[in-house]
């Protein structure tokens, strides 16, 4: 079993007009291995893109405080490509398109990354993965000749980066708002793929506004935050009581500031 945590997280955001250093994440702790689904919800703003692309090292978010960790090793110093060859993996809200390079260049290029140097995945072994993953995400072949995301529509992007999850196989993958944008049909083929590699030695942790996509891919744990950190964790069940409640309800049962809720830049 393999872990991830986040310890006393506290993150700044320089603000491009002012120069000035914000505070976004104020605190975040999180224990999560492999074998789990953790879900993190909470209102606009509060930090949950922020914690994303903190773990997986994006230089324009500052530790300030705290660690992140991977079988008690820390990742700070590390940067993004470190961290993708360790096991994390970020499936991003706005994929990024990237011309000249194809699916395929790109996917067989991953996972050579976290192989040894010497020992590259034979060409007839990718194309057979390749296939099987098109065909759990009803992709076409020729998906896998065109440039990365180049003239993709919302739902391919998210359909990629479902693809690369199954072919790059992370020990743990951070799916930032992946539901965001698709029709229910999308939305029930991505939640395939991703209940595809969900096992002993895969953990992943959803990122979402809704409840919605928490009906394909169940979580063990649903964490909340506001304010920067989790202020409460539970399990599916804390996910319903969002949707009937918001989270007034829970404010006033923690006696939290509403303006504590709007921090992220």
């Amino acid at each position: 079993m393999e872990t991830l945590e986040i310890k006393d997280l506290h993150v700044a955001v320089k603000d491009d007009d002012t120069q000035v250093e914000k505070e976004i994440l104020t605190g975040v702790n999180l224990v999560m291995h492999t074998g789990e689904v953790h879900a993190i919800m909470g209102p606009n703003g509060t930090g949950k893109s922020t914690l994303s692309e903190t773990i997986m090292g994006n230089p324009h978010y500052h530790v300030t405080q705290g660690n992140i960790l991977l079988n008690n090793k820390s990742l700070l110093a590390e940067p993004v490509d470190a961290r993708a060859r360790a096991g994390l993996f970020l499936a991003m809200q706005y994929p990024a398109e990237i011309k000249g390079i194809t699916n395929m260049e790109f996917l067989r290029a991953a996972i050579n990354a976290r192989r040894p140097s010497e020992q590259p995945i034979p060409i007839k072994a990718f194309l057979a993965q390749l296939d099987d993953a098109l065909n759990i995400l009803n992709m076409t072949s020729d998906m896998a000749e065109r440039y990365l995301n180049e003239g993709f529509s919302g739902g391919e992007r998210k359909r990629n980066e479902i693809l690369q999850l199954l072919m790059i196989k992370p020990t743990f993958a951070i799916l930032d708002e992946l539901d965001s944008g698709l029709d229910i049909d999308a939305l029930h083929v991505v939640s395939k793929g991703v209940n595809h590699v969900i096992g002993p030695d895969f953990g992943t942790l959803m990122i979402t506004h809704y409840k919605r996509i928490l009906k394909y891919i169940q979580p063990d744990k649903v964490h909340v935050m506001m304010g920067g950190r989790i202020v409460k964790t539970g399990d599916a069940s804390l996910a319903d009581r969002l949707e009937d409640e918001g989270y007034s309800g829970l404010r006033d049962e923690l006696g939290i500031d509403v303006d504590l809720v709007d921090s992220e830049v």
